[in-house]
């Protein structure tokens, strides 16, 4: 069969299928992760298998008879299952720009290898049936290190289906219970990795929020009702906001850290916060709370030193562009409003954060530590920040900056140790920090090989109750995994922070 533009044809199928697999279903949309995307993870894995089937046929043998008929209905069920793949992702998720073009490129390019090869297979089924060996070289080792990376992830994406259930989020409106009546909160960022649950739990108790979002058509995943505002102008000066949780901004780790785009990190929060600022000062009534979304990052690199909210800085950009997110949000303490500066560790959760990056390659088992590992990861998990943030609200006594961070942080080669452990899959493929110097700069001195060990003194002192304060057990929640019982770390945290 075979000529070279069929095959030619083939291979360009091959690359595209994988570029589509390994950067928009793996890399950026993370589908064996999303509870939302069971049925099209069934039929991406199903697609796989035929895939994986056609390749090793077409690859090693020519089919005659019978087999080249069933191998035209796997061709024919291919196209229908494809054809339902596209009608499921317009249903429940927006694909971006790149995915479109792809999956476009591909049925192109698959309906010209179905012209060529479908003739070639009608010749074929007029013989005897039977199935008689064939070499086509480079093309056949080709087709054969396909089948197996087809089969690879199609297994992969039909357990991640079954998977799904076990990773459903539990109802948000528990979160929230610590906000006894009804409140308006005005929430900026919610349609992020964050906001979106804060402001599924605080609708779940009957609040009234106020979204602000650049981008309205990201709100529509939020659940209603709530009121939508792309301007803070938007708002009347008779609208009564009790709170204002301030979570937008560019993200620190969103790219390398050129002089540019530090400069884009620091005026995307401080700007926002200026424009609250103006809002408060027409607003009628002035709410009494504002909680900005500061970081860990605020005390600069620092060893095995426990860090509370009493401790000093050193000097990084990480410190300077969190101490100038706290100051703006400290000058709206003039109009007689408690302050929280919320300095968050890393953020635990299947739906975005480092842990969505990480789940990948750790599941295949490619994770390990981070250089040597030492370094400090203070982090929390999505659910326990929400149910902070509320707790801040409702608690007059807290001010100024408040550590949110679950009282047992890691040293990175044990989260990694524990990840694996939570995925039943070995951790033990370093990153080697030589590359990440070179290559990632200040950036990966900061936030990748350095750390901080961070402690919520002010959190456990007012009582709250982490749900999740151990990372292991954090881990196996998110994960929808079992984990034996073991005592929680923090048992004795309130001891080593002198807290009586």
């Amino acid at each position: 069969m075979t000529s070279t533009l069929v095959w030619t044809l083939i291979a360009v199928q091959i690359a595209m299928g994988a570029f589509d697999t390994l950067f928009h279903h793996e890399l950026t949309e993370r589908l064996p992760w999303r509870t939302t995307q069971r049925r099209e993870l069934l039929l991406h894995g199903a697609r796989n298998l035929l895939y994986a089937f056609l390749f090793v046929t077409l690859g090693w043998f020519e089919a005659d008879g019978l087999f080249a008929v069933v191998a035209m209905a796997v061709l024919g069920a291919e196209l229908v299952i494809t054809l339902m793949d596209f009608v499921e992702e317009d249903m429940s998720r927006k694909l971006p720009a790149s995915e479109r073009i792809n999956h476009t490129l591909l049925a192109l390019n698959y309906g010209a290898i179905l012209v060529l090869i479908v003739p070639v297979l009608l010749g074929w089924a007029h013989k005897g049936t039977g199935w008689n060996s064939a070499n086509h070289g480079w093309w056949s080792v080709l087709a054969s290190l396909a089948a197996i990376a087809v089969v690879v992830f199609g297994a992969r994406d039909l357990a991640a289906s079954l998977r799904t259930k076990r990773l459903m989020l539990k109802p948000a409106g528990a979160l929230a219970t610590a906000l006894p009546r009804h409140r308006t909160i005005l929430v900026t960022g919610a349609t992020g990795f964050v906001g979106c649950r804060l402001v599924e739990a605080l609708v779940a108790q009957d609040h009234s929020v106020i979204v602000l979002t650049r981008d309205p058509k990201k709100a529509l995943a939020l659940p209603p009702p709530f009121q939508l505002v792309t301007d803070l102008d938007q708002i009347a000066p008779d609208t009564r906001i009790d709170a204002v949780v301030h979570l937008a901004g560019e993200s620190i780790s969103g790219g390398l850290w050129t002089e540019a785009r530090k400069r884009a990190v620091i005026q995307s929060r401080v700007t926002l916060i200026r424009a609250i600022e103006r809002l408060v000062a027409r607003l009628a009534h002035r709410p009494a709370v504002f909680v900005n979304a500061s970081a860990v990052g605020w005390y600069g690199l620092r060893d095995d030193e426990p860090l509370t909210e009493y401790g000093d800085s050193r000097p990084c950009f990480s410190h300077e562009s969190c101490a100038a997110c706290e100051a703006a949000a400290l000058e709206l303490a003039e109009f007689g409003i408690r302050v929280i500066n919320l300095r968050i560790g890393l953020v635990l959760g299947t739906e975005g954060g480092l842990l969505a990056r990480l789940l990948a390659p750790f599941e295949f088992g490619l994770g390990g530590p981070i250089g040597a590992g030492k370094q400090w990861m203070s982090w929390i998990a999505r659910d326990d920040l929400v149910r902070l943030i509320v707790h801040v609200i409702a608690t007059p006594s807290l001010s100024g900056p408040v550590n949110a961070t679950a009282p047992g942080p890691v040293q990175n080669r044990e989260f990694a140790r524990e990840l694996g452990h939570a995925l039943h899959r070995p951790a033990l493929l370093p990153l080697p920090a030589t590359p990440l110097r070179l290559l990632g700069g200040e950036f990966a001195k900061e936030l990748l090989l350095g750390g901080q060990r961070v402690l919520p003194h002010k959190a456990l002192g007012s009582g709250f109750a982490f749900r999740h304060p151990d990372l292991r057990g954090a881990l196996h929640a998110i994960l929808g995994t079992k984990v034996a019982h073991r005592p929680a770390r923090h048992a004795h945290i309130a001891e080593r922070l002198e807290l009586s």
